[in-house]
This record gives C-alpha cells, sequence and structure tokens, in this order.
C-alpha cells in the first residue's frame, strides 16, 4: 500500500484522497448557500455521523428508511469534496450539508446567508483517541505512529484539518447569532432526547411524542452501527479488517490511552489555548 499523504491549502492538510486544491477554491469563493440550506460543521471525530443520522430521522419524522436507504455521503454531502461538492451543487432546496472546514475556508457566501449552523464539539482528548483508531483502516489519513507521536501532531495543529483549537475558536465566534446552534457529543450522550427536541426547535421543525421516541430509537449507536448505509462499511479506501467506524461511541475513551503526565500536558497546553474564549464545554 502507498505511504498515505497530504496536501496543504492555506495552511491546513487536507488528504490527497478525494479532495482537490480547486475543489476547495470552489467551495470557498464560489459555492453559494441558501438561506434554508442546515450545514453539519465539525472537527472530524466529533460525532459528525452521530448528527447526520438525527437529523435524517428528524426530517422525516422519526422515520429510519430513509437512513437505512439513502447512503451518508448522498444526505448530508461534505461540501469541501470532489465528489460531495458536485452531489451539493446538484441537490434540490432544503439541503442537508457538511463540512469539516475551519471557518476561514467556509464559503464566503455565508456572510450573505440564513443558513443554519449545527457546530458538533467533542472532548479533544477523546477526538485523538477516535481518530487514532480511525487513522489505523481509513487510507486517506496519514498513519499517526505512537500515541506519544500524535498526541503532540495534535497539540501542534499538523494533522488533517489543522489545529482543533484554532477550528472551534474560528466557529465559537459565531455563538450569539440565531443561525449557530452548538451542541456538544457529550451532551447528545447525557440526554439524546432533550438535545433531539433542541435541535427540532433551532430547524423549526416539531416532532409529537413518538415521532421523537422514534428518533432516539433510531440514533442510537447499536441501531446505527447495525445501519450499512451510516457505517462507513461501504465507503472504499477503508480496511474494515484493520478496525471498525463504530467503534465504541462512548466519552472517556482517552483515559485508555493517555498517561497522567500526557493528559496534565495537554490540559496545560488546552487552557492556554481556550483561554477568554467565554463558553464552557461539559468536559471542562
Amino acid at each position: 500500500m502507498a505511504k498515505r499523504t497530504y496536501f496543504t491549502y492555506k495552511g491546513i492538510h487536507l488528504p490527497t484522497i478525494g479532495y482537490a486544491e480547486e475543489t476547495l477554491r470552489r467551495t470557498e469563493n464560489e459555492f453559494q448557500l441558501l438561506d434554508d440550506d442546515m450545514v453539519t460543521v465539525s472537527y472530524p471525530k466529533s460525532g459528525t455521523n452521530w448528527m447526520l443520522e438525527i437529523l435524517g430521522l428528524i426530517w422525516h419524522d422519526g422515520d429510519p428508511s430513509y437512513v437505512q436507504n439513502t447512503i451518508m455521503f448522498e444526505r448530508s454531502p461534505w461540501i469541501e469534496t470532489v465528489d460531495g461538492l458536485e452531489i451539493a451543487l446538484k441537490y434540490p432546496p432544503p439541503r442537508f450539508l457538511t463540512t469539516h472546514l475551519p471557518f476561514q475556508l467556509f464559503p464566503k457566501s455565508f456572510q450573505h446567508s440564513k443558513s443554519k449552523i449545527i457546530y458538533v464539539v467533542r472532548n479533544p482528548k477523546d477526538v485523538v483517541a477516535s481518530h487514532y483508531h480511525f487513522a489505523k483502516f481509513c487510507d486517506a489519513l496519514e498513519e499517526t505512529g505512537t500515541m506519544e507521536e500524535f498526541l503532540e501532531k495534535f497539540l501542534n495543529g499538523n494533522v488533517v484539518y489543522g489545529s482543533w483549537f484554532d477550528h472551534v475558536k474560528g466557529w465559537i465566534k459565531l455563538k450569539d447569532r440565531p443561525n449557530f446552534f452548538l451542541i456538544s457529543y457529550e451532551e447528545l450522550q447525557q440526554d439524546l432526547r432533550g438535545s433531539v427536541e433542541r435541535i427540532c426547535h433551532f430547524l423549526g421543525k416539531e416532532l409529537d411524542s413518538h415521532q421523537l421516541d422514534a428518533v432516539v430509537k433510531n440514533a442510537s449507536f447499536q441501531t446505527m452501527k447495525d445501519n450499512k448505509m451510516s457505517n462507513f462499511s461501504l465507503i472504499p479506501n477503508m480496511d474494515h479488517s484493520r478496525g471498525k467506524f463504530m467503534r465504541k461511541g462512548i466519552s472517556g475513551d482517552w483515559k485508555n490511552h493517555f498517561t497522567v503526565a500526557q493528559s496534565e500536558h495537554f490540559d496545560h497546553i488546552y487552557q492556554e489555548k481556550l483561554q477568554g474564549l467565554g463558553v464552557t464545554f461539559p468536559w471542562d
């Protein structure tokens, strides 16, 4: 197998598989966001696909047939990828879209749009642990080396999509806008039903009690793990003999990977970089 490599676009590392500079330029400068677009934004390994499953279920009143018959990448295409941008351009409104882009590379048309942004954030220590395992079988990602080596790359922002800290700081600036909704992976875990109700309210899509029950049931980890349209088993460039996309679906797995010294080192940099952010996360 060829060595996995990244290229750099405006200082951000991206995979050579599925991405191209021309597509990134088009996404940033030409792609037109519409007022009724709903865009899920996240740093990789933060619960993106869980949110997409939830949104697909909400929009279809809890009926799972849509998410069971339409693959994730077509339901809500990643607008910065070569294939995703083409799907998005043909998508009839209202569009569900997805991106991992930092704010500075997001479509400039957002400045003049009322499109809704759902920003999903996760404890960055768990992001590290999740990425570490995901890279073992995803051929688009560079190999991580040891946990100690990958941790330093992560803290320095020398990873795919750049610095987690810069990503969060860039998007959190929108926190007071009415078309921006912030939610964490941990909130989804602690109170999925309550989170679904809040998402529905933000989207202006109210569901009755039975429909809410159906969303919660069909967005569970086990149900998603069994759904071939959501569990990445149909995605090329992944060797599922080396690992599974739907691995644990828990919070706190970082404790199985970090030493005490690594955790303390991480905490020091975290506090330094996010000082004055004005937001408290569930893991703080």
